[in-house]
């Protein structure tokens, strides 16, 4: 893999993750995953989003959601990664019981620095986060010139419709 990733702000990362929470004091749940992820020193916050209502996705028969992305560096690769959010889900007390339903915490890895991968448990960059407005929102407050598929994210964010993404 090459070299980190440069904020708009010129601090380097090595990955993003998304976050979303429709359960409970969602914001709050937003914050706690935070600090659950970064706890061991194996995960680093360098950037957070704003936090952001958004309508529901997929399922849409659910309450809003949370949603909020951050930047990060780390010393895992992009499957301890993937596996330190899923225990923070756990922590957390997420319950995988109807796709895309309710939750009270969910973290996407949604890019590892220049990493390709297609495999049963992580495809990166994130398939469908070029499509989605309540992540593209986020990731804009904290990395609109990253490029994604030969557009940057303000590029995307431009192409679909995000005027129901509001800051909170």
């Amino acid at each position: 893999m090459t070299a980190r990733l440069t904020g708009p702000d010129g601090r380097t990362f090595d990955a993003v993750v998304a976050l979303g929470s429709n359960v409970g004091d969602k914001t709050g749940n937003i914050a706690r995953a935070t600090a659950a992820l970064t706890s061991d020193g194996q995960v680093t916050l360098v950037a957070a989003s704003q936090n952001y209502r958004t309508a529901p996705w997929g399922n849409t028969d659910q309450d809003w959601f949370v949603n909020a992305c951050m930047t990060v560096t780390t010393t895992l690769d992009p499957h301890g990664l993937l596996a330190r959010c899923l225990d923070v889900e756990r922590q957390l007390g997420r319950v995988r019981a109807v796709k895309w339903g309710p939750r009270i915490i969910d973290l996407d890895v949604l890019i590892y620095r220049d990493a390709v991968i297609d495999t049963v448990d992580l495809v990166l960059p994130h398939p469908h986060m070029t499509s989605r407005a309540f992540v593209l929102r986020p990731l804009a407050d904290i990395a609109p010139g990253l490029n994604i598929g030969g557009h940057t994210v303000a590029e995307w964010l431009t192409r679909i419709p995000h005027d129901d993404v509001v800051a909170i």
